[in-house]
Order: C-alpha cells, then sequence, then structure tokens
C-alpha cells in the first residue's frame, strides 16, 4: 500500500512537470509569435445596413496600397498614430483606432460618415464640386461605388464658394439638413434642396408639383410647422397637384399658388 502511493505521487509530479514543461513551450511560441503582427482584423461599423468602406479598401489605405505591408512586421516598428493618421486621409474614414490583441493580431476599427444629402451640380454650366455626400459634421466626403446613400440631392450656386458647412456661417444650413434627415415624413418627402448665391432655400417633395420656397434656413420650428398644416390640410383638400409654389418663408403668412 506504501509503494503505491509514491508510485501514484511519482507519477502525479512527472505528469505535472511535463504540463509545466508543455505550457511552458506553449506560452514562449505565443510570446514570440505576439512580437510580430499576424494578422490584420478590421471592424467597419455600418450605414443603414450599408457600408461605403470594404475590408479590403481599408487594407489598401492601411498598408498604403501594399507599399508598406503590415502582416509580418515586427511591432515595435508599427507606429499605430501613424497608421491611424494615415487612414483619417481618406474622406470614407470618419474616425479610427488602431490597436493590437493578445495574439498578435492588428485591430482596426473604422468609423465612416453618415450622410445627410448629395451634393450635385446644378447643370447651369457652374463648376461645383460634383458627386459629393455632406456628413452630420457639414464637411464634404466622396461617393462609394459600394454602397449609394438614400438622402436628398442639394444643388445651388451657394456651393461655388462653399466647401463645407461646417463653420458657423453654415450652420443654419447643416441644421435644416439634420432637421430633414432626423424626421421620418421629411425624410421621405423631400427629394432636393437648392440653395442660391444669398444662402435662400427651395425644396422639391416626392409627391406634388410644386416648389417649396423656405427662403433663409432661419426659424426652422415655425417654418416646418406652416408647411406640415399645408401638408396635413390644404393639400389633401385642395389636391396634390393644385398648386406650383408653396411658400413659408414669411412670418405668419402661407403662400400657396
Amino acid at each position: 500500500m506504501f509503494f503505491t502511493f509514491n508510485s501514484t505521487r511519482k507519477w502525479l509530479f512527472v505528469a505535472g512537470g511535463l504540463l509545466s514543461l508543455f505550457g511552458l513551450i506553449a506560452f514562449t511560441e505565443a510570446r514570440h509569435g505576439q512580437k510580430r503582427v499576424r494578422a490584420v482584423v478590421i471592424q467597419l461599423d455600418q450605414i443603414d445596413g450599408h457600408r461605403f468602406l470594404t475590408r479590403k479598401d481599408v487594407t489598401g489605405y492601411l498598408t498604403n496600397e501594399g507599399a508598406d505591408p503590415v502582416v509580418g512586421k515586427a511591432y515595435d516598428e508599427v507606429d499605430f498614430k501613424r497608421l491611424e493618421t494615415r487612414l483619417r486621409q481618406h474622406g470614407l474614414v470618419r474616425n479610427c483606432q488602431v490597436s493590437r490583441d493578445l495574439m498578435g493580431n492588428l485591430l482596426v476599427m473604422v468609423e465612416q460618415p453618415r450622410p445627410l444629402a448629395r451634393l450635385m451640380p446644378s447643370g447651369d454650366g457652374i463648376r461645383a464640386v460634383s458627386g459629393q455626400y455632406v456628413s452630420e459634421e457639414g464637411r464634404f466626403f466622396p461617393i462609394s461605388m459600394n454602397y449609394s446613400a438614400r438622402v436628398p440631392i442639394l444643388t445651388g450656386t451657394y456651393f461655388v464658394r462653399n466647401r463645407s458647412l461646417a463653420s458657423e456661417r453654415n450652420r443654419p444650413l447643416l441644421e435644416l439638413l439634420k432637421r430633414i434627415n432626423d424626421d421620418p415624413f421629411w425624410r421621405a418627402q423631400i427629394t432636393e434642396l437648392s440653395v442660391d448665391e444669398l444662402g435662400e432655400v427651395t425644396m422639391w417633395p416626392q409627391m406634388g408639383n410644386h416648389r417649396i420656397e423656405l427662403g433663409p434656413p432661419t426659424d426652422l420650428e415655425a417654418k416646418f410647422k406652416k408647411l406640415k398644416l399645408v401638408y396635413t390640410d390644404v393639400l389633401p383638400a385642395k389636391g396634390w397637384d393644385r398648386y406650383s409654389r408653396v411658400s413659408v418663408q414669411y412670418r405668419n403668412q402661407i403662400v400657396c399658388e
């Protein structure tokens, strides 16, 4: 009985030693693997269930189109901030973060800009920027071959000189686009906005043959309240094609003709 107990204890020691040895080997190999980039793991957010970017796009941005590969590179040679700066130079990247995990993978998280409208040429020879979106922050960013967002069209001579809506001067126009985007009714109804040189806005709806003269994008609460009255009371009673012009730009007035 005493012999059996000693033999069992001896084998337990041997087994424990072997497990420790294998564990040390595995730990050493894992540590060695963590010294270099094993793989690039890209996480992309979605816009309305779609993406402007693909993982292939992000990989191309990250590696300077393959000229500066990162897989296999030693981590002490990887500059995370430099990679983030490289990604943010592209208009379809709103924000990003580059880090690593315990397995030696390079983690790349990319946030895409969210569009409020799509800027298009006015068709009258004006050399405005073509085929760009306006983001929630008021900056323009390029269209994507992967996804076309369903947002209102934005035209007009105003954009010949104004290549961004992020300034304080253009904040009212940006707030107008946000109001339309945030309201399901107006998001479905307003298909196009035109802004003239003075910054006055005319809108075209999905239903009806009329234009909506909003004027300057100020006093939006009062103007949309009057416009909602037109759509809930006037047009259903008079007919959706009765008027060619609806104006709510003047205080305490609704003009339909």
